[in-house]
């Protein structure tokens, strides 16, 4: 439970709902930042087993704490590739794509196309850490883990008491204590996207070194990272100083040149931007997606409970990134803000949140980039996500792209990435999804 009032006076609220359903619970207070994890990185896993689970009593932030605590000691994974291995795979098989300024993309080309596959299958790669893939791919650690992940007993809740509470809004449908309780009690399940973001540089002039966090939400740079960094200041304000520091951020408009990669997937091989270019794009946003072309996730979404054709063409255990006849389109130019959704991220001040048709566990990432532009346009496109039924994305300076895994290189000095609500410096990183890797005490909004 987070240590400041609110998180105290929502325990109390709810503290009579476990009495009187016989639930036993350990109450930890935190008493300083970073509390939290110290918990989870050193309880023991046989102590652990002895749990139903972990709740956060707490905001979006809280709750990354424990679950980095949680995931950082016991989730076995390989990296994903660093954007250095995207540049030296590319001049090896030639199958990349490059997306230049205006919109078009552009084949990068190469002699010979009877190359080694897009990523290199020795142990090892470009940075000279191992990386388990075996020749096929797949992942070469253990499957009897001593706490093997996903796990079908252990859950996280979150009962919500931070700023903006959108993981408990995308899992329950609603910002409520009292609702977060009962399915705990009542021992609700939904499984829960998380990725995995690997920073290889914290600035241009340092070393490779991989350092990992975790991410339940969003990962968001520019004006994301600007506004959490400059929020950090008014601290005082409690949820106002979001409002604030956003103004600020937006009245001083910078844009930041920086390069993307990103896995296509079989919607970006039918992208009708790539294949008839600019023109069609700006009759495609004009007209806009329309909203019955929005599979919003509910309460036993379809979604989340099939597999989709590219999800099913991978092992369990594999990266993103291992099978054969991966792509990797690349965007590069300047950029007001670039994002990764992970779920939709409703909240009260984005009723539909970022991206309205992400799910809670369908195994992609939504890449969104937003191009430099005029002030007035992108005020509208911020007015839109503020808006019930608005259209964020039909711009034609917003880039939508859905993918499990993608890298970054800023071109700047500095580099301040927002990972669920926390500060993140990196000059480079990496991210890749993991389907369903957590289960939470909920079952999806139904509204």
């Amino acid at each position: 439970m987070s240590g400041k009032a609110s998180g105290r006076r929502t325990w109390e609220t709810v503290a009579p709902i476990f009495s009187r359903a016989k639930v036993k619970t350990k109450v930890i207070v935190t008493e300083r930042a970073g509390h939290a994890f110290d918990v989870m990185t050193s309880a023991a896993n046989n102590e652990l087993k002895s749990y139903n689970g972990v709740i956060a009593v707490g905001g979006d932030g809280f709750f990354n704490e424990i679950l980095n605590g949680f995931l950082l000691s016991r989730h076995k994974a390989p990296y994903p590739p660093s954007p250095s291995d995207i540049v030296h795979s590319d001049q090896r098989s030639g199958n990349s794509l490059f997306r230049n300024p205006n919109g078009r993309v552009t084949e990068a080309t190469c002699q010979n196309e009877d190359h080694s596959p897009l990523l290199s299958n020795s142990v090892y790669n470009g940075t000279g850490l191992a990386n388990f893939r075996t020749e096929d791919g797949t992942c070469n650690i253990g499957q009897d883990f001593e706490f093997p992940l996903p796990s079908e007993q252990f859950r996280f809740g979150i009962i919500p008491a931070g700023s903006t509470d959108a993981i408990v809004m995308c899992t329950t449908g609603t910002r409520d204590p009292i609702t977060s309780a009962l399915n705990i009690v009542l021992g609700k399940k939904v499984c829960l996207d998380i990725a995995q973001v690997v920073r290889w540089k914290t600035t241009t002039a340092s070393d490779i070194e991989p350092y990992v966090r975790y991410a339940a939400s969003f990962a968001g740079y520019g004006f994301y990272g600007d506004v959490i960094a400059e929020s950090e200041k008014y601290r005082w304000m409690g949820p106002k100083r979001y409002d604030y520091a956003g103004t600020k951020v937006f009245l001083r408009r910078c844009s930041y040149e920086a390069e993307v990669a990103y896995i296509e997937t079989e919607s970006e091989e039918a992208n009708p931007t790539v294949e008839k270019g600019q023109l069609f794009s700006r009759l495609r946003k004009r007209q806009g997606p329309k909203k019955s072309e929005r599979v919003v996730c509910r309460t036993n979404c379809g979604v989340c409970n099939s597999k989709s054709d590219y999800m099913s063409k991978r092992s369990p255990c594999s990266t993103p990134f291992s099978s054969s006849g991966t792509r990797w389109l690349r965007s590069k130019g300047k950029f007001l803000s670039v994002g990764a959704a992970i779920i939709s991220n409703r909240n009260e001040r984005a009723p539909d949140g970022l991206v309205a048709d992400a799910h809670l566990s369908d195994g992609f990432l939504h890449l969104l980039m937003i191009r430099d532009c005029p002030h007035a346009l992108y005020l509208w496109h911020l007015t839109q996500l503020a808006k019930k039924g608005g259209q964020p994305l039909n711009f034609e300076f917003v880039e939508h792209h859905k993918t499990p895994a993608f890298t970054f290189t800023s071109f700047g000095k500095q580099s301040v990435w927002n990972l669920d609500g926390e500060l993140f410096h990196a000059h480079q990183l990496s991210a890749q999804v993991f389907r369903g890797l957590v289960s939470l005490f909920a079952s999806g909004p139904e509204v």
